[in-house]
């Protein structure tokens, strides 16, 4: 067996906890409501961002726009407490399960997800009610 292949194995059969960065350093991370397992954004975190993020427990990313780290709700106040963080099968991409405190998207709507594609355009969503 190589040492390629038994990384494979450790990251995709092991307990350890290796997430595999793009070239970027970047990785994928969703962040779903904990309660209603709606998702509310996509954004990457790097090494800092995802320590930042198990250190406080409040969802940290890397803003590829300000080129720095970023905490969700830094300026509005609408944080993200995560509560779990799911781990793909090769360790390439994360799902924050969050308790969001207020609106997830920039634009104030509830989630980044509040259109669906029609056709060739876009229609808003109309958020679920809450049990």
């Amino acid at each position: 067996m190589s040492a390629q292949s038994g990384d494979v194995a450790l990251r995709e059969q092991g307990n350890a906890f290796m997430p595999r960065f793009d070239s970027a350093g970047l990785i994928t991370a969703v962040a779903q409501d904990a309660a209603t397992g709606a998702v509310l954004m996509v954004a990457f975190m790097d090494a800092e961002a995802l320590a930042a993020t198990r250190r406080t427990g409040l969802a940290h990313f890397h803003s590829r726009s300000r080129g720095r780290l970023w905490m969700k709700g830094e300026t509005s106040g609408h944080v993200l407490r995560v509560q779990d963080i799911l781990v793909d099968c090769d360790q390439d991409a994360l799902v924050l399960q969050v308790t969001p405190a207020g609106p997830a998207c920039h634009t104030g709507a509830p989630t980044c997800f509040y259109r669906r594609l029609e056709g060739e355009e876009l229609a808003r969503v109309e958020p679920a009610p809450v049990a």
